[in-house]
């Protein structure tokens, strides 16, 4: 029988007794449900989780016990997911390209809600979906500047575009609401109000009265500095009352990375050090920081020795290599480590919960990361 506990302490108390040398992932479930609490008691509105940040059995179980009722799915796996540990969930599939066997599929396991971003991907909705009970929302794309990269070159209607399929939407039958993303990761509380004054003037130009508003993911994680997702709320909510004044829509958020960053850390342990001063580390873009080329490193690091010292000395730029054997392999800028660091040496990230697990690969047989379950990812 083992003697290890199956909720440690901290990251330090587990890195310390087992000294792995695989990364190992550590999950807070407190940290996860204290956010969703943040999320419910500051957004005037329903608050669902985007299932794609991370589709964890844990999380959504522990989302689920924190009160999230509703889910962003993109596709019928992670409906799947859902239905496996919950029958009553309810499902939004704002993915807004699907076959036709996606939608049947989707219809089957209760979505009640779809996004759309074109007349020929409505025109598959209105031929599966019996239109009674179930939302269709408009998806909306602006070039509206202020995140690390823009959804909107992929998905998403222009203005007039939105006019005529929202006209669409109510003509079929659907309930008709309105989507947008404002980009991910970010933090500026304008680009929100941009995007729902259009929404608002696109509604009153189809003549149309939207029954929810969904104003998207996008909520920024803390890469350094933690967001002021407060000032986003408000800024949301006043400009709703200023566009849509008294026939104001309900209104959803869809969080995926800013729900669940902050309840993972990633420790990994350096495997090399090079007279130039560079590292090798058991993790690299094929593992947990296949993000870091599109939006770059989590920069909460700390650093310690494999008996939990930590470093005291000065901070030297260190250029840091994944394990595989790809030269691409590379975290994209130097990160700033201590002068003394050694081989066996760990480095703990911070706010490592969103797409560090979800989009892991096993190129060269590298990528399985343990998780490990912890009363706290601070010490």
């Amino acid at each position: 029988m083992s003697r290890h506990p199956s909720i440690w302490p901290t990251a330090l108390s587990h890195l310390k007794s087992d000294r792995p040398d695989h990364p190992v992932l550590y999950f807070a479930p407190q940290a996860l449900q204290d956010t969703a609490c943040r999320f419910q008691s500051g957004f005037d509105g329903l608050v669902t989780y985007a299932v794609k940040a991370n589709d964890a059995r844990v999380v959504l179980e522990n989302l689920i016990a924190a009160g999230i009722t509703t889910f962003d799915v993109a596709s019928p796996a992670e409906m799947r997911k859902l239905r496996a540990i919950s029958a009553t969930v309810d499902m939004h599939y704002n993915n807004p390209v699907r076959s036709r066997a996606e939608i049947a599929e989707a219809a089957k396991l209760g979505v009640v809600s779809y996004s759309v971003d074109g007349m020929s991907e409505l025109a598959k909705l209105v031929e599966i979906v019996p239109p009674e009970g179930v939302e269709v929302t408009v998806r909306l794309r602006l070039p509206v500047k202020g995140a690390a990269y823009d959804f909107g070159e992929k998905f998403g209607e222009d203005p007039d575009g939105a006019v005529k399929l929202l006209q669409a939407v109510v003509e079929a039958g659907f309930t008709p609401a309105m989507t947008f993303h404002p980009g991910t990761q970010c933090a500026d509380p304008a680009a929100w109000s941009v995007y729902i004054d259009t929404c608002a003037d696109v509604a009153r130009r189809a003549g149309v009265s939207l029954t929810r508003l969904n104003v998207g993911g996008g909520f920024a994680a803390n890469r350094g500095v933690a967001p002021d997702l407060e000032a986003i709320f408000a800024a949301i909510h006043s400009a709703v009352r200023d566009a849509f004044g008294d026939t104001r829509p309900g209104l959803v958020c869809e969080p995926g990375r800013a729900m669940v960053a902050e309840a993972y850390a990633l420790a990994t342990q350096v495997k090399s050090l090079r007279d130039c001063g560079s590292i090798f580390l058991n993790d690299g873009i094929y593992g947990g920081f296949a993000e870091a080329p599109l939006i770059g490193v989590v920069d909460r690091i700390t650093t310690m020795k494999p008996d939990g010292t930590a470093h005291q000395a000065p901070l030297v730029p260190r250029v840091v290599y994944g394990p595989t054997c790809d030269s691409v392999d590379r975290l994209p800028d130097p990160l700033m480590l201590p002068e003394t660091l050694e081989e066996g040496d760990y480095l703990i990230f911070e706010g490592m919960g969103a797409y560090s697990t979800a989009t892991v690969t096993r190129f060269n047989g590298y990528g399985a990361i343990r998780v490990i379950t912890v009363q706290s990812n601070h010490d």
